[in-house]
């Protein structure tokens, strides 16, 4: 059986613009970060790569519902690079432990 791909009006497959757009909103969560976000603000962004609502999406985990400790010491674990992961990494570095904290409690809230 085929497998039709979507594809954008500029030709680009559609899988491939989600993947780039959760990428970027993640990145911009930087942003969010200098101007000393809440824990919302910042966990809207994470929701470009953690899905709707932290629900998760494939291999990436599910934020929702999780507990807010548990959160917290996958960031730290990522943020000092005690746990490689593909690119948390990098983002977790951009957060001071306040900010993982709440945006640790607001999905732990979800």
């Amino acid at each position: 059986m085929s497998q039709i791909k979507k594809k954008t009006p500029g030709g680009r497959p559609v899988g491939k613009v989600l993947a780039a757009t959760g990428l970027a909103l993640c990145l911009m969560s930087g942003t969010a970060q200098a101007a000393g976000a809440s824990g919302p603000s910042i966990g809207y962004t994470c929701m470009g790569c953690h899905g709707f609502e932290g629900k998760g999406s494939g291999d990436i985990p599910r934020l929702a519902g999780m507990p807010a400790e548990a959160i917290v010491g996958m960031m730290m674990g990522a943020k000092s690079d005690a746990q490689e992961w593909t690119v948390m990494n990098r983002l977790a570095k951009g957060y001071t432990d306040d900010e993982i904290r709440a945006v640790a409690e607001f999905f732990a809230n979800l």
